[in-house]
């Protein structure tokens, strides 16, 4: 008897042809572990199971599939604010990827009462964000809320609240006998639909924002490539993105004090490369904002160089942006895109 013929991989001819796992597989793949690897620690254990099992057995994707996904994902994101979700588009979902009996137990989380999770979640939620809202419900409602949540926040979440309410809370916390399962039920469903829900949009970053970010992780060419194909597909996304994005050639726009700073934390041998690619303007910028002995050994690094790849100027220049942005955040300097301008970008 002859084994059996291998069956052939199913190579994909357009996008339409990949399934959910399937395209963020190929996403993932495309951004490559440095950039994609905060997208992996945000998948639970079975999303990264199936789409582990997709990305095996991928085989060869052609270019022009990578790139029109990429393209779609962006202008995805770009129109996220007119996406309605609700109990039956999430079913409808997670049956093209799931189990029907994992969707099942899923849904019914879902739809039942929140649990546990509820309480931890709100636990998370800064207590001021909380104490506002708390400070309109009856004594009795808060202090269900404050008996439930962990001690440490509840009781920041009661400094706030003014102190005749707080004691009148307390006092009920302190009377407080077993809740009946019905009436939590209700609060935890109130908490859900009403409160964390709302608290959910109003703290959903701009999709524009967020993509600029991933387009600033880029490599020169690969941003190139997908900023030409969004322009043709939707040119006004592809402005406001370029608009967002904080480039290498915006480090000229630091003060001097910001400069010098940045310069005292860059790796020296990074700002070899970085400034060997850089432009002429950003490079007497730069060491102008340095002393003269410093800057004339930069001169003489960069001049013994000799040659260097792309690939590595766009690095150094990546790493520059990026410690900018960390240094922003910590408070020890102040980037924005225009010089002049009061608005911090980060």
């Amino acid at each position: 008897m002859k084994p059996p013929a291998p069956v052939e991989a199913r190579i994909p001819e357009t996008v339409a042809d990949l399934n959910g796992p399937e395209r963020a597989a190929v996403l993932l793949l495309a951004l490559g572990q440095e950039h994609g690897d905060t997208v992996w620690q945000q998948l639970d254990d079975e999303e990264v199971r199936l789409i582990s099992i997709a990305m095996s057995k991928l085989g060869k994707i052609n270019s022009d599939i990578i790139e029109k996904l990429m393209v779609e994902f962006v202008l995805d994101m770009g129109h996220a604010g007119a996406l309605v979700g609700n109990y039956d588009s999430t079913e409808r979902l997670l049956q093209q990827f799931l189990p029907n009996d994992r969707v099942n137990v899923i849904m019914e989380e879902i739809r039942g009462p929140a649990g546990r999770n509820m309480w931890e979640k709100l636990s998370n939620v800064q207590e001021q964000v909380l104490a506002n809202y708390l400070k309109n419900e009856y004594p009795q409602t808060i202090a269900v809320v404050m008996s439930k949540i962990k001690s440490e926040h509840a009781a920041r979440v009661l400094a706030i609240l003014p102190e005749e309410l707080a004691l009148e809370v307390i006092s009920r916390m302190l009377r407080m006998e077993s809740v009946q399962k019905e009436i939590l039920e209700r609060l935890e469903q109130t908490l859900r639909m009403e409160f964390m829900s709302n608290l959910a949009k109003t703290q959903r970053r701009d999709a524009h924002e967020q993509m600029a970010e991933i387009f600033n992780n880029f490599d020169r060419q690969t941003e190139s490539r997908f900023m030409t194909s969004l322009e043709e597909h939707n040119r006004d996304a592809a402005e406001r993105i370029k608009t967002l994005m904080f480039t290498f050639e915006d480090l000229a726009n630091l003060d001097n004090a910001s400069a010098q700073t940045l310069l005292r934390h860059v790796d020296k041998d990074k700002l070899t490369v970085a400034m060997k690619g850089a432009n002429e303007t950003l490079r007497d910028f730069f060491l102008s904002n340095m002393s003269s002995r410093a800057a004339g050994m930069l001169k003489d690094d960069m001049d013994v160089m000799g040659p260097v790849r792309l690939r590595d100027v766009d690095e150094a220049q990546s790493q520059m942006v990026n410690l900018a942005k960390d240094l922003a955040a910590k408070g020890e300097i102040m980037i924005s895109k225009n010089r002049g301008d009061d608005e911090l970008i980060y």
